[in-house]
């Protein structure tokens, strides 16, 4: 994987070495890196996320519990449990959620918990990252398991699972001091896909996903992109606002170019380089 050795922003490189792609207005609501909120809600296209069972990784499994992430986050969370080895000592509570689901979920609290507790962590229909097949919620295999709250302790594998997590593309999306940002208590078990090198800058910047949506807006195509230098890469980062009808999003055709809505206004592009092989532009 590598990690990052160096950040920064140099001149932005010739025109020239761009492509286009055209996407509809309609793709900003699709990617790992959709920010989904009380303000921006789950607006899916088509036949929504490509899901997979969570049982292709999970040594463990609830009983009863049918579970199923996003393709590419179940494959990197399997990756990621491998590395803590803990396939069998960490258990995946919690996945996709159709808003029939939380809806369920949500009612349930309710009238189980109160509207405090359940405003605190709980999300409403619409509102919930679970509905994106990206957020996974993990518990720590020790007996009876809460499934809105389990525990996730700062010890043990669960340490490790959490020091590993940004390598593996997933954040902690909702921390204790980002409560006023994000209006949902601190949940240690929720950790949300958002696709490296993006966890680690929010890791190392100690961002929300909130932020980060907003401080990738800086960078867009005319202007300064933003540069990480990797043991095996070098990442180029831009935002491209959405245009009405479709947007010519400019792709580097040398690059492998990762691209994602952020459920608000634009496209982030994710550009790996060979290392070597690509122009600073200092």
């Amino acid at each position: 994987m590598g990690q990052i050795r160096d950040l920064f922003i140099p001149r932005r490189p010739p025109a020239a070495k761009y492509d286009q792609i055209r996407l509809d207005r309609t793709k900003i609501h699709e990617g790992h890196l959709i920010l989904v909120n009380r303000q921006h809600p789950v607006k899916q296209s088509g036949t929504g996320p490509n899901l997979l069972p969570v049982s292709a990784v999970q040594a463990v499994q609830l009983p009863g519990a049918e579970i199923s992430l996003e393709k590419t986050c179940l494959e990197r969370l399997g990756a990621l449990l491998h590395a803590c080895r803990a396939r069998d000592r960490i258990v995946i509570v919690s996945g996709y959620r159709s808003k029939k689901e939380q809806e369920e979920l949500y009612e349930t609290s309710l009238q189980e918990n109160g509207a405090v507790f359940t405003a605190s962590y709980v999300a409403r229909p619409g509102e919930s990252e679970h509905q994106t097949g990206l957020a996974v919620d993990v518990g720590e295999n020790a007996g009876d398991v809460d499934f809105i709250c389990p525990s996730f302790p700062d010890y043990g594998v669960c340490q490790t699972f959490k020091q590993l997590a940004a390598e593996y593309g997933f954040i902690q999306r909702y921390k204790a001091d980002k409560e006023h940002i994000t209006h949902i208590a601190c949940e240690p078990w929720h950790f949300r896909y958002v696709g490296y090198p993006h966890s680690a800058i929010i890791e190392q910047r100690g961002f929300s996903l909130e932020e980060y949506t907003e401080f990738l807006k800086q960078y867009t195509f005319d202007r300064g992109h933003l540069f990480m230098e990797t043991d095996r890469s070098l990442i180029e980062i831009y935002y491209v606002p959405a245009e009405q009808g479709t947007t010519a999003v400019p792709v580097n055709p040398a690059a492998r170019n990762n691209l994602s809505g952020n459920n608000q206004n634009g496209f982030v592009v994710t550009a790996f380089h060979p290392k070597g092989s690509e122009d600073r532009g200092r």
